[in-house]
């Protein structure tokens, strides 16, 4: 995420895949954007809830808890 305000711990939100030579993924609408997942680490989820967010130099993490 680049900038602080985006979403909020405890915000439900919408996650869509990318699909590619490997998977990546977005926080709707396009806040922001997952590292590369190999097929069989697919996230089956389409939404989550924000657990927490992480903030160091390189600009700001979301982690979200999935039902998988």
């Amino acid at each position: 995420m680049e900038r602080q305000g985006l979403v909020t711990v405890g915000q439900t939100v919408e996650i869509t895949e990318r699909p590619g030579f490997t998977y990546s993924y977005i926080i709707e609408p396009a806040v922001a954007m997952s590292g590369c997942f190999q097929a069989r680490d697919r996230i089956k989820s389409t939404q989550g809830i924000v657990k927490e967010i992480k903030s160091n130099s390189r600009g700001f993490y979301v982690v979200l808890e999935l039902d998988e």
